[in-house]
């Protein structure tokens, strides 16, 4: 087990869902439906900006909602050089305000590169929400974007093996498709349509329905893990051209969906 990686599970995500004011403590079941996002916009009700916090001394960025601006029909994660609060840096954010099942995740994005700076699109629940800490991982360590890690939590536990995929071409270099399909009996990686790994043990598998969460922050600590960090001296950013949720037995939604081969 990772423990750079399990410190981010068990911290950084808690921390994040625990600042967010549109969180419910009360229980409740999977409220989102299918959805396909273009980001001809931002829309509020859907998506929840972070700003204004940290999720421990390891990160090294405040979540500030000036990085994060759609334009172009792209959504643009940022991270730069700007002291706010007690940080020296200020990075980016965004959530889903309502949880998800069992279903296929998508996200079409151009990552990050640099050392201690990591780009992020996962699922996330827990105790914050009177859940167990349960989570799905797709995140590109900019030390080298050639690859993106694969994983899961069950439990507050990383049970996965933390798997390191090739991105053809470099996951910094140019929009690439990501998707998982969370299944009840098993979950399935996928990488520009290529199954890049699977999860199939009971004890290793999410149940619990899970917000969705993109990410770009960075460190000066998990020096192991993401690499030492360089300050990137002028701005950067992750560009999302699109992200989606296919529920468990719905059709194909848009023609380049993972959805549309395995059906």
């Amino acid at each position: 087990m990772n423990l750079s990686s399990l410190i981010f599970g068990v911290g950084v995500l808690l921390i994040s869902s625990a600042w967010n004011p549109t969180v419910s403590l009360a229980q409740e079941p999977a409220a989102g439906k299918s959805f396909v996002e273009n980001f001809d916009g931002l829309d509020k009700k859907h998506w929840y900006v972070s700003d204004g916090w940290a999720n421990g001394d390891h990160q090294n960025c405040t979540w500030s909602k000036d990085q994060v601006k759609v334009a172009h029909g792209t959504l643009r994660i940022g991270f730069a050089r700007q002291q706010l609060k007690d940080r020296d840096y200020v990075c980016g954010e965004v959530q889903t305000k309502k949880r998800f099942g069992y279903g296929t995740y998508e996200i079409r994005m151009k990552a990050a590169a640099g050392s201690g700076l990591n780009t992020g699109f996962f699922t996330y629940i827990g105790p914050v929400h009177k859940q167990p800490h349960d989570e799905i991982d797709f995140e590109v360590l900019g030390k080298n974007p050639s690859k993106v890690q694969i994983n899961q939590y069950v439990d507050g536990k990383s049970v996965g093996e933390e798997k390191l995929v090739d991105v053809p071409g470099g996951a910094d270099q140019g929009f690439n498709d990501y998707a998982f399909v969370w299944e009840k009996d098993r979950i399935t990686w996928y990488v520009n349509g290529e199954l890049v790994g699977e999860a199939t043990d009971p004890a290793k598998l999410p149940s619990h329905a899970s917000k969705i969460y993109v990410s770009l922050w960075g460190s000066d600590t998990l020096k192991s893990w993401m690499g030492t960090f360089a300050d990137p001296e002028a701005p950067v950013a992750a560009e999302i051209d699109r992200v989606a949720f296919t529920a468990a037995g719905e059709a194909c939604q848009f023609p380049e969906s993972i959805v549309c081969t395995l059906d």
